[in-house]
């Protein structure tokens, strides 16, 4: 059942001055009027654009790495492992809002499971994961931007121009009119992808390896990583999956949230097999030559030409982010208020005041931390996991456990195990993952040459 109720509007006299009639009722967003924004109007259609957007970047161009890194074999494992893994705890969301429409993001559900101080934790945890990710599709833009131009100006400059149009587009009012860039940036990435690892297959060797002399990939099948090059690979893969806090704004916004499952079976079935597929292709063929990003390893014309294709998805996934973490600001600011829904000068200078702090934040971490790369890792270690497994865990066990209890299934004792084993799971990849990257900041600021600087006019386009 859908938790948005019409309300037929009642005859009025037309000569006194009435306040508009709500033509919804929602449990979030509260009287949803004609003349405001319809915060319910997400097809299951966009949905899926959505959440693959959510999902799936150019983190796809990282997963080569990993197979480098653990070996083809226990890189498809890994992959399929956390599809899995992620899938369920997409799905709990979905079933979670249907039960409790009064969840809006992931702070709801830390406030009904854990009181008060689970809903600052997580509040302060995912808003932090969108600013860094928001950031992070920033620095992407910027080296997109590098790579089309040959560095045709300074990095900053390239950072600050994406910051701008992020700010403008992000500051669309509902997912239901930013869709579009969703589908925009799904078929962009998707070409790109499809075209480096076309380009990869019929070349002689990737640009990266030696140009002279007979050669041949040497990928691996299994891979003999230590822990911390291990556990980095595996939170890598998290990161890519770590879209997870994204769906309950999403769940928000549909039309019918009774579609949901719909929708994210057809979302996690396509970036697995696209993660799978091309990752397994491009390392293939490049094996530890192949570059990072991949949209390297299949030389210079390439690597411009399917930046070039890409960029509207790199500035798609870079609007999102920063949509969601505006709108959660935003939902927190003025809930339980009229301005909420109308065309106020409140609500309007709330929203726009959101997604202002949410893009400078994002354009000061992005231009001036250095070593910002790794800053990133550790933060997808830390709050990706910490957003994407555990809080599932609970939420799965707060709706069943009791009533499982008084009439116990094999069922319910399975997914009671599961559940507490995606609690566990989560924590230890959480712990382990934060270390590793926490040792790769440590030794990557050891060397000179990789410090970084603050608003750096360097070319990042060039590894």
């Amino acid at each position: 059942m859908s938790d948005i109720q019409s309300v037929t509007p009642t005859t009025t006299d037309k000569s006194k001055a009435q306040p508009p009639a709500p033509i919804a009722e929602d449990a979030v967003f509260g009287e949803i009027i004609e003349d405001g924004p319809n915060y319910r109007n997400v097809g299951w259609l966009g949905t899926v654009a959505l959440m693959i957007k959510t999902q799936f970047g150019l983190g796809v161009l990282g997963i080569p790495q990993v197979y480098d890194t653990l070996g083809l074999i226990p890189g498809v494992i890994c992959v399929g492992a956390i599809a899995i893994i992620t899938t369920w705890s997409d799905y709990v969301i979905g079933t979670f809002k249907l039960r409790h429409p009064e969840v809006y993001a992931i702070d709801d559900v830390g406030e009904l499971i854990f009181g008060r101080l689970g809903r600052e934790v997580l509040g302060v945890g995912v808003c932090i994961y969108w600013i860094f990710c928001t950031g992070s599709g920033l620095l992407s833009t910027s080296i997109g931007l590098n790579a089309v131009s040959a560095h045709g100006s300074c990095t900053a400059v390239f950072v600050a121009v994406s910051a701008v149009v992020a700010y403008c587009l992000a500051s669309i009012r509902t997912l239901g009119k930013i869709k579009w860039t969703a589908w925009a940036g799904v078929g962009s990435i998707l070409t790109a992808v499809l075209m480096v690892t076309i380009a990869v297959a019929v070349q002689d060797r990737p640009s990266t390896a030696p140009q002279t002399g007979e050669w041949k990939s040497d990928y691996k099948l299994v891979g003999r990583p230590t822990f911390v090059q291990a556990i980095t690979a595996v939170s890598s893969i998290v990161y890519a999956f770590a879209g997870t806090p994204g769906f309950f704004p999403i769940a928000a916004e549909m039309r019918n949230p009774s579609l949901y499952t719909r929708a994210l079976l057809i979302c996690q079935t396509v970036v697995t097999a696209t993660y799978i597929s091309i990752g397994t292709v491009i390392y293939y063929f490049c094996g530890s030559y192949v570059a990072s990003p991949a949209l390297g390893s299949a030389g210079t014309l390439i690597k411009k030409v399917s930046y070039g294709i890409a960029l509207p998805g790199l500035i798609a996934s870079t609007i999102i982010v920063c949509h969601f973490a505006s709108k959660y600001l935003f939902v927190r600011i003025l809930r339980g208020s009229a301005h909420l829904t109308a065309n106020t000068f409140t609500h309007w200078a709330t929203w726009l005041s959101c997604t202002l702090a949410v893009t400078v934040s994002s354009y000061l971490i992005a231009s001036g931390i250095p070593l910002f790369s790794d800053l990133v890792s550790l933060i997808g270690a830390l709050l990706g996991t910490f957003m994407s497994f555990q809080p599932m865990g609970c939420m799965w066990l707060y709706d069943n456990w009791r009533r499982g209890r008084e009439q116990p299934t094999l069922r319910w004792a399975l997914l009671s195990m599961w559940s507490m084993l995606v609690i566990v799971l989560g924590t230890f990849l959480m712990v382990a993952g934060t270390y590793g990257s926490i040792e790769n900041i440590i030794a990557t600021s050891r060397q000179k040459e990789s410090g970084g600087s603050a608003w750096s006019c360097a070319d990042n386009s060039s590894s």
